[in-house]
């Protein structure tokens, strides 16, 4: 019986440090379980502030673009009525000079 209580307590004792041995690989897990969602909480933060700041970057972008494309407009529409401008004023000087063109060859002018 002696022989059987000794294997019983070699059994006993192995049993023992296994459990040992898994609680301490359960607390090993836990601190890296933590770290992980520290971490995770960390990163979950951080894209919560950089979405606020590219909402913001988008929106600001957004309202220079619309200010370019008014502006854009606005020029397209100055460059065609200085073009207009440019056309009338040509076609003022051709009428002009053939005006003074005729009036050199008047006879009333003729007389000095």
């Amino acid at each position: 019986m002696t022989q059987q209580g000794a294997a019983l307590q070699g059994y006993n004792n192995e049993l023992v440090k296994c459990i040992e041995d898994l609680c301490m690989q359960k607390e090993e897990l836990n601190k890296q379980i933590q770290q992980a969602e520290e971490e995770k909480n960390k990163l979950q933060h951080e894209i919560q502030v950089l979405s606020e700041q590219l909402e913001c970057v988008c929106e600001n972008l957004a309202q220079k673009v619309a200010s370019r494309n008014e502006l854009d407009k606005i020029l397209a529409e100055t460059e065609a009525a200085y073009m207009k401008i440019l056309d009338s004023s040509r076609t003022l000087l051709n009428v002009l000079k053939k005006e003074v063109g005729s009036l050199k060859h008047s006879p009333d002018l003729k007389t000095n």
